[in-house]
């Protein structure tokens, strides 16, 4: 623990403060392909950043090869695409993964991702002791937020036990399980759920891994000590502080009662964090640095409660893909804070605050109440499986959103002082943001199609076997998914064993049971229903209305949102989940014969995917149903859209959502109209 510095001793004698050491600085970043993705962080890495944090495009987070169905219009979208050894030896071309500390953010295909990782730098020469870094590996999470899930809760949570048993042994610098509470706030967690939830979680892999029998109880200190956590701090600048203290006093308690950890280095909250992209507003997006800051100073300023990673979103992500200059604007907030501020000299400065001492407990206390909750259904995975933390999401989302449609939370430049000169950071030829290359994905889908031609089929059949093997005899896979690294497995064909195995899961939406009377909105919601009981009796059935998540989006706190809200208005819903290909979307249109057709798309391929529905609603005769398509598109891309046919577009700007339902109400009314 450094010396807690006498200023005044200190500048009277002359010397200076001693500094602590400043935090991992990351940036999250991946796109287009492997090479591109390489000169990204090789750049990132001149510019001073001490760490990387690895983006997957989504079919490498679900576990499909970039010539699957689903992966169409997804390959290189939110991440880099990474099908095999020969793309993660590209990915880290010329960075020495023996000196590197490399975050992961990969969680059903985690295991997968670390062996990759693992045989690269096998490759390399780095001996796997030497390896630092985090793969995210919480599932959870997943089935209640993120929704990049693979198989069911249980030989997931089986999966996240094996890399912990394993690199406890050979990477005994790894953190293999990041229990991730971001993911929870962006689907509207009060700090109280996320607290518990987050907790809940690391309760439920520690079990795991104590049932399991591959940790000697003697060594589960040790394992506990490598379990850390990546949280989100929002706007709320003082209650987020307070939930970072709270958390480190509830581990404490949990490590040291539930598990009788005794030395205190292994009891210790280890987390990093990303601020809070939820928050960051298509509108005046200039605005979003200042929010940045607030953000990153709750997580940094109190020295006990202290992150040890930090990566910061850049200003024009409600946007689309920042590029590289909006990433180093962020790095360099981070380097300002921690170089220039005397911040890093000091002691606690919240320690005896009587303020923050009373909203830590109130904190602490909300959180162990729903803790018991969880506790009494028998844990986090009933907890998944029965709806009940999902929906709790919903419900607090929906509060959230109401409260800013009513202007009760404001909202700087989207309910309040919307009066603004046009951004000249937004006028340049780009639109401000990155936009990946279309020819992304059939260059992808070629060289795994030659990687595939190139390889030993018998080395990559005997691997597989041997995973399959392994998995059902419930040893540990690791060892065996290296060995298919090695052999050129790809993703694909990795996942697909395993799913022959533990099957497929489809996680609770959340939304069928979810109830949420929000004060203020109740007259506007009556006068929408009014509207939907007129128009169903002339239409001599209740509207209805399909919302569909097409592709392999997993973000779906906005389609949960507007299926909830349609429900409230008095519409039939048809809301199935995420995941869906264009012809089951379509089919569905069909059999239930919908008034309309949603569309909900955040990882930019609404191009690809709407173009593929409307093809398929045409051939299905459906050309009457009009379809409406929301996410975070850009107003090029929306004038194409509607061009092409889909009736109206929303991004983030439409915060209104009761009267985007008032909107749908008067299209469908229109439309009926004129067919009559």
């Amino acid at each position: 623990m450094p010396k807690q510095p006498n200023s005044a001793a200190e500048a009277a004698s002359g010397t200076m403060p001693r500094r602590d050491t400043p935090w991992l600085m990351r940036t999250y970043a991946g796109h287009s392909s492997a090479e591109e993705s390489n000169k990204l962080y090789r750049t990132n890495l001149s510019r001073g950043q001490t760490g990387l944090s690895v983006a997957f495009d989504l079919p490498t987070q679900t576990g499909y090869d970039a010539d699957h169905v689903l992966a169409r219009g997804e390959v290189g979208k939110v991440g880099v695409p990474i099908c095999h050894i020969g793309d993660m030896m590209t990915l880290f071309d010329g960075i020495p993964l023996e000196r590197m500390n490399t975050s992961m953010t990969i969680n059903a295909t985690a295991a997968w991702l670390l062996s990759l990782y693992i045989a690269t730098a096998e490759k390399q020469g780095a001996p796997r002791a030497s390896l630092q870094g985090t793969t995210q590996n919480d599932i959870i999470k997943e089935y209640l937020s993120r929704g990049t899930y693979v198989f069911p809760p249980k030989p997931s949570l089986n999966l996240i036990a094996d890399t912990i048993a394993f690199t406890y042994r050979e990477l005994p610098k790894w953190n293999p399980t990041n229990v991730c509470s971001y993911h929870l706030q962006e689907a509207g967690a009060t700090p109280e759920q996320e607290l518990a939830y987050a907790l809940a979680t690391a309760v439920a892999v520690l079990d795991t891994v104590r049932a399991g029998g591959q940790v000697p109880e003697a060594d589960l200190p040790q394992v506990v000590g490598r379990i850390s956590f990546f949280v989100n701090a929002g706007i709320r600048f003082v209650t987020e502080l307070c939930k970072m203290r709270a958390f480190t006093e509830l581990w404490d308690e949990i490590t040291r009662d539930r598990y009788g950890v005794a030395e205190e280095k292994f009891r210790r909250f280890r987390y990093g964090v990303q601020v809070n992209s939820l928050g960051l507003t298509e509108q005046q997006p200039e605005n979003n640095v200042y929010r940045i800051l607030l953000e990153m100073l709750a997580v940094v300023l109190s020295k006990n409660a202290r992150a040890r990673a930090v990566q910061l979103p850049a200003w024009n992500e409600a946007l689309g893909l920042p590029r590289p200059w909006d990433q180093q604007w962020s790095l360099r907030l981070q380097q300002i804070v921690a170089m220039e501020t005397d911040l890093l000299e000091y002691g606690d400065l919240f320690d005896g605050s009587p303020v923050v001492a009373a909203k830590v407990e109130e904190l602490k206390a909300g959180a162990r109440a729903e803790l018991a909750r969880i506790e009494e259904m028998g844990g986090a995975v009933t907890a998944v499986e029965s709806g009940y933390m999902k929906q709790r999401l919903v419900e607090s989302n929906a509060r959230r959103v109401a409260a800013i449609e009513s202007g009760e939370m404001a909202v700087i430049g989207v309910n309040k002082f919307v009066e603004t000169a046009p951004s000249p950071l937004t006028s340049g030829e780009d639109g401000a943001i990155l936009t990946v290359d279309p020819g992304v994905e059939r260059r992808q889908i070629e060289k795994l199609q030659a990687h595939k031609a190139a390889r030993d089929a018998t080395a990559v059949e005997a691997s597989l076997a041997e995973l399959a093997r392994a998995a059902k005899e419930g040893r540990n896979i690791m060892e065996s998914s290296i060995a298919c690294a090695h052999a050129g497995v790809t993703t694909g064909e990795w996942a697909e064993t395993l799913r022959q195995i533990f099957g497929e899961y489809r996680a609770p939406t959340g939304v069928g049971g979810s109830v949420v009377e929000v004060r203020g909105d109740r007259d506007r919601t009556e006068a929408v229903r009014a509207k939907v009981d007129s128009l169903s009796d002339r239409l001599g059935r209740r509207l209805k209305f399909l919302v569909g998540k097409p592709g392999l989006d997993g973000h779906s706190n906005g389609a949960e949102q507007i299926a909830l809200k349609a429900r409230d208005c008095g519409m039939e819903v048809v809301y199935e989940g995420i995941r869906l290909t264009p012809a089951q979307i379509v089919n569905a249109a069909l059999e239930e014969s919908v008034h309309v057709v949603g569309l909900s798309i955040l990882s930019g391929s609404h191009n690809e995917l709407v173009a593929d529905v409307m093809r398929r609603m045409a051939e299905a005769g459906l050309t009457d149903v009009p379809v409406i398509v929301g996410g975070i598109i850009p107003d090029e891309d929306a004038r194409k859209l509607k061009a092409a046919g889909v009736a109206r577009v929303y991004t983030p700007k439409d915060f209104e959502i009761t009267q985007i339902m008032a909107d749908i109400v008067d299209l469908v009314d229109g439309l009926s109209r004129e067919a009559a």
